[in-house]
């Protein structure tokens, strides 16, 4: 058999993706070429990356995004609002693996859809290659539990965000509309789907020749690309080190890029939230602060949820029991304490106590953060 050039065929499946997809940074189109080929080499990896082309208005690109992917990756599964049983099902049947890609995930986890812990646990399960999904079969006393396989390449687009625990494992493309000025060739399904099944299947060939060098390989991590952003990123850059040419360089350019701009867009959980909010703009440069204060600044932060937390600004008893569940350096929930003030006895919180929480928990601070506001100095 003839070798085939690897570095060639990521370049003509990156060019097939910008006949018909306009994506907002160089590193996507990176990341979603890699992510094609990914797919094809699905059991040489421990864990596989999600993608997300995710945007905060209709008429993106997202679904023509995933029209090119179907295009281009194994045994494509498109899923609208499909069950989490069919999905696992479908996974475990033992006829190869599908790869799923699941338009307007929205309907599925967006605001007015609720939570679906079914469908979550088994895309969260399905990142890794050991992932299974738990379910009883049979009838009556005659059950028994079986495990389904759950591993498997999985797409996604929608509106909005996706719970952390998606996010936290995908490679995340944030789209926008078009400019006028940006054009992308008309995708006609009659015409295009045959062109992208004969790239398809190079990338397959090709990807078989690559196997060897895949399967046991450590790619090298950018510097600071560690935990969970490297999960994602492993077999992307495995990829890319196989095919050779300017893509192992593109590839970590790109993983730094997504990974950075995740990290930017990242406000964690609603307590990681208080806890960099606190740091951040209402006690910088302050060693301790009345609750009532403290309530008053976080109130009056412009694009912060604290002011209409489902339809109440935050208060004592609600900003008290979000910051007992972290703790102080001598391992004790963080809990308000006496402040003297001019002539009175206040409760409030001591930087000293936050500052172990802050450490681990937040992001880093700002490199220049503001100075206090006039009129703030503590009163011993």
């Amino acid at each position: 058999m003839t070798a085939i050039d690897g570095a060639a065929v990521l370049n003509e499946v990156e060019a097939f993706h910008r006949r018909f997809n306009v994506f907002p940074t160089e590193a996507a189109f990176v990341a979603v070429t890699l992510w094609d080929a990914h797919a094809h080499l699905l059991d040489c990896f421990d864990s596989t990356p999600r993608i997300a082309f995710l945007s905060p208005e209709p008429g993106s690109g997202k679904t023509r995004a995933l029209e090119i992917v179907e295009t281009l990756v194994p045994q494509p599964m498109t899923a609208v609002n499909a069950s989490a049983a069919a999905l696992f099902r479908s996974v475990s049947a033992g006829n190869g693996k599908p790869t799923i890609l699941f338009d307007e995930i929205d309907t599925v986890f967006g605001p007015k859809a609720g939570d679906n812990e079914e469908l979550r646990g088994f895309l969260n399960a399905g990142h890794r290659r050991t992932g299974v999904t738990y379910r009883c079969i049979g009838d009556g006393g005659q059950q028994t539990v079986q495990a389904f396989p759950s591993y498997c390449a999985v797409a996604v687009a929608g509106l909005g965000s996706l719970p952390d625990t998606i996010m936290s494992r995908a490679v995340v493309i944030r789209m926008r509309r078009r400019a006028r000025n940006e054009k992308v060739e008309p995708f006609r399904a009659r015409v295009h789907e045959a062109e992208g099944h004969n790239l398809r299947d190079r990338l397959a060939t090709w990807a078989e020749q690559a196997r060897a060098s895949v399967v046991d390989a450590w790619p090298d991590m950018p510097e600071g690309v560690t935990d969970r952003p490297a999960d994602v990123w492993e077999p992307l850059l495995a990829i890319a080190d196989a095919a050779g040419g300017e893509w192992p360089d593109r590839a970590r350019e790109a993983c730094v890029a997504l990974v950075t701009a995740s990290k930017a867009n990242d406000k964690g959980s609603l307590g990681v939230r208080l806890l960099t909010d606190l740091r951040d703009h209402v006690m910088t440069g302050i060693d301790r602060l009345p609750t009532v204060a403290i309530l008053d600044r976080l109130n009056a932060l412009d694009d912060a949820p604290w002011a209409d937390l489902h339809g109440k600004p935050l208060d004592n008893r609600r900003l008290s029991r979000m910051l007992a569940e972290y703790m102080t350096a001598d391992n004790e929930p963080i809990a308000s304490r006496n402040i003297k003030t001019a002539g009175s006895v206040l409760k409030g919180y001591y930087a000293a106590d936050l500052s172990d929480a802050w450490a681990r928990y937040c992001p880093p601070p700002p490199e220049s953060p503001l100075p206090p506001l006039p009129g703030t100095e503590n009163v011993a």
